[in-house]
């Protein structure tokens, strides 16, 4: 059995050099959720992101948090959101944070393939359905910023252990698994086509 990929943030370039497309890695240290309107803030109204996550993790989610006593929160859920929907952002946001790992649901496009090869970060899939357990991977919040943009957009910087599993879908080699998936299945599928064509060419 293979040996378990931890990242621990700080993350470094050579971390990442032996991490490829299709690995499952899990992450110990912080990451901070961070979506849409925190990326539009970063990008088109060039505001500098209140929380130094250069080399480390943000997590594409809008999550449930409780408010405790002293200001302190509890994760109660924490499932990701859809990746591609910071996809315009995602290169710019890789190269202005150097940020080395952005974890969401679903796949990415070519200027997060081109941000991650040129700054060396991964992208990786957290499972749907999974975000109770997700929530349980997270030790402590220790921080909220941009808190007047409301809970799911607010900056969550979480202590995690072991979070994951992570699917990586993004290498340091600007691989894209969900793209090379995308030219099999299509590949198969036309395969599958044909060959149900000639047992039903009599409807035609």
């Amino acid at each position: 059995m293979s040996e378990k990929k931890i990242l621990t943030t700080p993350i470094k370039d050579e971390d990442l050099k032996d991490i490829h497309v299709g690995d499952i890695i899990y992450l110990t240290g912080h990451i901070v959720t961070c979506r849409d309107v925190a990326h539009r803030r970063l990008i088109e109204e060039k505001m500098p992101l209140p929380v130094d996550i250069r080399g480390g993790a943000i997590l594409h989610a809008g999550p449930i948090i409780k408010p405790l006593d002293n200001d302190k929160f509890q994760m109660v859920s924490v499932g990701p959101t859809t990746s591609m929907r910071m996809e315009k952002f995602e290169y710019e946001f890789i190269r202005e944070t150097g940020v080395k790992l952005v974890v969401g649901k679903g796949g990415m496009g070519e200027g997060t393939q081109k941000g991650c090869k040129e700054f060396k970060a991964l992208h990786c899939v957290f499972p749907a359905g999974c975000a109770v357990l997700a929530a349980t991977e997270v030790e402590e919040i220790e921080d909220a910023q941009w808190r007047d943009l409301g809970m799911p957009e607010t900056l969550w910087v979480c202590r995690v252990k072991e979070f994951g599993p992570l699917i990586v879908s993004i290498d340091t080699d600007g691989r894209n698994m969900f793209e090379e998936r995308k030219v099999e299945y299509n590949k198969r599928k036309e395969e599958a086509y044909e060959e149900i064509c000639k047992h039903v060419k009599f409807i035609k």
